[in-house]
């Protein structure tokens, strides 16, 4: 049995991975910040998908501290990994010239230090695992600056420039690193936006071609992979 972790997996892409996986007969390692709302998440999981394992950690993975207990959970309860998928974010628009101050220190942390931090707690539990994998959740922010994007695209930018060194460092392991670059995707983000259902990406599609992915042979990398919306970017 595979077992995959995800961060921010109770809302969004996050909870549409999480599904997708069970659904797929994985374990699964879930990480949110709000501890009732993981918790009440791995409970509907374990009744949908009784012969699984579902473990919830909560804490806000921006600390290190947090991901070096996290680290510790997982030894305690004996856990292996074969997928990591630093999931974890926020958006807060603004320019950068703009923006009040803070926002930035708010999207390396969240954005960045999130996987940088889980990632270098969790890889050791990887790396026995014969197909191991870790999906960073970039953006087409990570490829091209938008207006009132200011520092949202700075870390997303700084994720993918960590995604890259990642899969440098990872190559000789059989680590597969692939970077997902969602256009704009229906989450709480969007919520009250006056759009037609159709103008955004359902999360569902990202979900779908992450394990997509995760199913080729691992002689092969996708090392980044763009999805928009039919009509392109908002």
């Amino acid at each position: 049995m595979a077992t995959t972790l995800i961060t921010g997996a109770t809302k969004g892409i996050g909870k549409a991975l999480a599904l997708k996986f069970a659904m797929e007969g994985h374990d699964l390692v879930l990480n949110a910040r709000t501890a009732s709302d993981l918790e009440a998440f791995c409970q509907a999981l374990k009744m949908e998908f009784p012969s699984q394992e579902f473990y919830g950690f909560a804490g806000n993975i921006k600390d290190l501290v947090v991901c070096q207990n996290f680290r510790t959970f997982l030894l305690e309860n004996k856990i292996k990994l074969d997928v990591l998928i630093n999931n974890a974010g926020v958006f807060r628009p603004g320019a950068v010239l703009e923006e009040p101050s803070g926002q930035l220190e708010l999207m390396i942390e969240t954005n960045l230090y999130s996987a940088y931090f889980m990632t270098r707690a969790t890889i050791d539990f990887m790396k026995s695992s014969p197909k191991g994998h870790v999906f960073n959740m970039c953006s087409i922010a990570s490829e091209i600056a938008y207006p009132n994007g200011g520092s949202y695209s700075i870390s997303k930018f700084a994720l993918l420039g960590f995604s890259k060194a990642l899969r440098e460092e990872l190559k000789s392991t059989g680590i597969r690193v692939t970077s997902i670059m969602p256009g704009a995707t229906w989450s709480d983000s969007w919520a009250g936006v006056d759009l037609p259902r159709q103008r955004l990406i359902e999360p569902e599609s990202v979900a779908d071609m992450v394990w997509g992915i995760y199913q080729l042979p691992k002689e092969a990398c996708v090392e980044e992979f763009t999805i928009r919306p039919i009509l392109g970017d908002l």
